[in-house]
C-alpha cells in the first residue's frame, strides 16, 4: 500500500482565523476555565476563564496598537514557555501582526539570522539577558527599533498604554484578519544548514485545531480535559496545542522550567501530555534509577517492566490470558501506580512527536495505562500529518493520515503530504519552496512505509540513508532508536557511508551514569573513565546485539565507539528541538569514525566494541 487518506472531520471555512476560533471558545465556555497559571504561592494554580482571557487579550492588543504595532508587522518572541507568551501570541493575532518565535537557548548569530530574515521590527524577550543577546546582534538588524522585556512588567505596561484605544478599534482589526493571512513564521531548527522560515497562515492553525480535537475526542473533548505545556513555544507543536485547546474544552497550563515538571504535573494533574520521546525516556530512566537503590526493589522493578510489556503485547490478542492479567495487576499495585502518581495521577493519554518512541517504551507505557500515540509531522505541515489513533493503535507506527490529509509514498519511498494544513512556502526562499512543494504535494524528505490499515511508519531521512561499500542501503534511525533504549546511552549516530560495514558513535548520559554504576556494584567514575570501562562496554555491546537482531547482517552495527562528551544544545550538537546535528557530529568526530574502520589504530573492546 502506498497511500493513506482520511476525510476532514470539521468543516473549517477557508476564511477562518485564529481569532474566530478564539471567539467560538469564548462563546461556548464563557466563565469556565480556559487556562490556569502558576501563582507565586507555590503549588497553587490561578484559574483564567475564557472571558477573562479574552478581556486580557484585547487589553494587551490595545497596548500593542498604542505602541505602533501594525498589521503584518513581524514581532519576535524569545522566551521560555509561559503564560505571557500565549497571551502575547493571541494579542498579536488579534491585530493582524505576525509572531516570530525564537528558542530561548538561541545564540546571538541564530537570533540575528531569524530577526533579520523575518524583518522583525520589535523583539519581545523574557529577561534582560535575552535583551543583551538581541543588543549584540542589533548592528545587523536595521529594521529592529524596539526590545521589550516580559519580566520588566511588559504585560501590565501594555495594558496601561492601551487604555485610550477604544475596544472597538481592536475588534475592527481582529475582524479584518482572514484565514489566508500570515499568522507566524517558524524557523526550522536547522539540523542541516541555516534555519528556514516556514510561513503558516491563520487557516493552517484553525484547520488543524478543529480536526485534531475531533480526531481524538478521548483526549481533547473528554470531560475535565487538562494538559500542561512544557515544549518550547518556539516549536510548532506547542503553538498548535495552544490553538487546539480553543477548539475543545481543554484547560491549558504552562511549565517554564522542565526541572520542575514532575512537581508541576503532580499539582496541575493533567489528563494528557504532549512531548518528545526523550521526555518519556527520562521518566522511565529516572524510575529505573530510583528502583536501583536496593537489589529487591531493582528486581521488582524489572519484573514489573517485563510483565507490563508482555501485558501490552497480549492486548492485541482476542483475549488477554488470565496469568498475564494477574501479573499485571500485581505490577500495577506495586510499581505502575506509583509511576502514574508521579505524572499527576490522571494522565491516560499522550502524544509523542519529533522522533519514534520505540517499541519497548510504547508497550511499557501502554501497559502502564498511558496510551502514547506516536505522531508524525513537520513545521511545514503545521505539526501533525499522521497520528496513531486509539482505535487503530499499533506500537512503532505513527498511524494513519490526520483528517483532511492524504499521505502517499513516492517511488523511492519518500513521504509526500497533501492537505489544507501544508504551509504556503519558505520566507524569502522561492527556490527551496519550489523544491519541496510540487504539484500540491509537500516532499518531506522522510522515508516510510504504509501498511494495509493505512498506518504510516517512518524508517529514516532520505538524505541520511547510508549506502555501504557493498551497495547496501541502511536506514540508521531504526538502529539508533533501539540503541537509545539502554539507560546509559544518550545519543547514537550510525555511520558507514561507502564503508565495508555499519558503525556507530555513542554518547553516555551523565545523569544516568551514577545510578547505573551503583546497581552494578561499580565505583563512581566520570564519563571519560566509563567509556573505557570493560563492564560498561560489555553492557553497551549487549545493547548493540539486541538492536542488531531486527537487521540483516549487512545492516547491523559491527563496531561502535563511545565519545568523551554528550551532545547538547550548549556544545552545538543538538538543535533546540533535541535533534542531533549529524553533519556537525560526523565532521568534528571524523577521526573517531576513521578509527572505527582502521586496521591498526583501533583498540578492540569486549565482543567487538571499539573505544576512541
Amino acid at each position: 500500500m502506498n497511500i493513506s487518506t482520511r476525510p476532514a472531520l470539521a468543516n473549517t471555512p477557508a476564511g477562518m482565523s485564529i481569532n474566530a476560533l478564539m471567539d467560538e471558545r469564548f462563546e461556548r465556555t464563557g466563565d469556565a476555565p480556559l487556562l490556569e497559571r502558576r501563582t507565586n504561592a507555590g503549588d497553587t494554580w490561578e484559574v483564567v476563564s475564557a472571558n477573562a482571557f479574552r478581556a486580557e487579550v484585547l487589553a494587551v492588543a490595545a497596548g500593542l496598537m498604542a505602541r505602533g504595532v501594525n498589521t503584518d508587522d513581524r514581532i519576535a518572541i524569545l522566551s521560555r514557555t509561559r503564560y505571557e507568551w500565549t497571551l502575547l501570541d493571541f494579542a498579536l493575532w488579534s491585530i493582524g501582526a505576525v509572531g516570530v518565535p525564537v528558542y530561548e537557548t538561541s545564540s546571538t548569530s541564530q537570533i540575528q539570522w531569524i530577526l533579520s530574515d523575518s524583518g522583525a521590527t520589535t523583539a519581545i524577550v523574557e529577561t534582560a539577558h535575552h535583551a543583551s543577546l538581541v543588543e549584540e546582534a542589533r548592528t545587523e538588524l536595521p529594521l529592529l527599533h524596539a526590545t521589550w522585556i516580559i519580566e520588566d512588567g511588559l504585560v501590565e505596561a501594555l495594558k496601561t498604554d492601551g487604555v485610550d484605544i477604544p475596544e472597538q478599534d481592536v475588534i475592527t482589526r481582529r475582524n479584518a484578519v482572514h484565514g489566508s493571512d500570515l499568522a507566524t513564521i517558524i524557523y526550522t531548527s536547522g539540523s542541516t544548514g541555516r534555519p528556514k522560515g516556514a510561513e503558516l497562515t491563520h487557516f493552517n492553525f484553525a484547520y488543524v485545531a478543529q480536526n485534531a480535537a475531533l480526531a481524538i475526542p478521548d483526549m481533547f473533548l473528554a470531560e475535565g480535559a487538562r494538559t500542561i505545556l512544557f515544549l518550547p513555544l518556539a516549536h510548532v507543536l506547542a503553538r498548535v496545542i495552544q490553538t487546539t485547546v480553543l477548539a475543545s474544552n481543554t484547560v491549558l497550563g504552562h511549565v517554564p522550567n522542565v526541572k520542575t515538571l514532575v512537581a508541576d504535573m503532580q499539582s496541575f494533574r493533567p489528563t494528557f501530555l504532549l512531548a518528545v520521546p526523550r521526555v518519556f525516556e527520562k521518566v522511565y530512566n529516572t524510575a529505573e534509577a530510583k528502583a536501583s537503590t536496593s537489589k529487591i526493589r531493582r528486581s521488582l522493578f524489572y519484573w514489573a517492566v517485563r510483565s507490563t510489556i508482555a501485558y501490552s503485547r497480549d492486548l492485541d490478542l482476542p483475549r488477554v490470558p488470565f496469568p498475564a492479567r494477574v501479573r499485571h495487576g500485581i505490577a500495577n499495585r506495586l510499581v505502575l501506580s506509583k509511576l502514574r502518581d508521579a505524572m499527576g495521577g490522571n494522565v491516560t493519554m499522550a502524544i509523542s512527536g519529533g522522533a519514534p518512541l520505540g517499541e519497548r517504551l510504547g508497550h511499557f507505557y501502554r501497559g502502564m495505562g498511558v496510551l502514547v500515540l506516536d505522531g508524525y509531522g513537520l513545521t511545514e505541515t503545521t505539526a501533525p500529518a499522521a497520528v496513531c489513533m486509539p482505535e487503530t493503535f499499533a506500537v512503532a507506527s505513527v498511524g494513519p493520515a490526520i483528517p483532511g490529509t492524504t499521505i502517499r509514498l513516492a517511488d523511492d519511498g519518500e513521504v509526500l503530504v497533501n492537505g489544507p494544513h501544508v504551509f504556503r512556502g519558505y520566507h524569502n526562499d522561492p527556490v527551496r519552496t519550489q523544491e519541496v512543494l510540487q504539484d500540491g504535494w509537500f516532499h518531506t524528505g522522510d522515508i516510510g512505509s504504509i501498511d494495509d490499515e493505512g498506518r504510516l511508519t517512518i524508517t529514516g531521512r532520505k538524505k541520511e540513508i547510508i549506502v555501504t561499500a557493498g551497495g547496501k542501503n541502511v536506514a540508521p534511525a531504526i538502529l539508533e532508536d533501539r540503541l537509545r533504549s539502554h539507560p546509559l546511552i544518550s545519543q547514537v549516530v550510525v555511520v558507514g557511508d561507502a564503508q565495508p560495514f555499519i558503525g556507530a558513535l555513542v554518547t553516555l548520559d551523565p545523569d544516568m551514569l551514577p545510578g547505573w554504576l551503583a546497581t552494578k556494584g561499580l565505583p563512581e567514575m566520570s564519563v571519560e573513565e566509563a567509556r573505557e570501562n570493560p563492564q560498561v562496554l560489555a553492557s553497551l555491546q549487549r545493547a548493540v546485539d539486541r538492536a542488531n537482531r531486527v537487521m540483516a547482517r549487512a545492516e547491523s552495527i559491527r563496531k561502535f565507539t563511545v565519545l568523551p562528551i554528550d551532545f547538547t544544545e550548549a556544545n552545538g550538537y543538538l538543535t533546540p528541538s533535541l535533534k542531533v546535528k549529524k553533519l556537525e557530529v560526523k565532521r568534528d568526530f571524523a577521526a573517531e569514525i576513521a578509527e572505527l574502520y582502521g586496521t591498526t589504530t583501533s583498540v578492540t573492546a569486549p565482543s567487538g566494541a571499539v573505544t576512541a
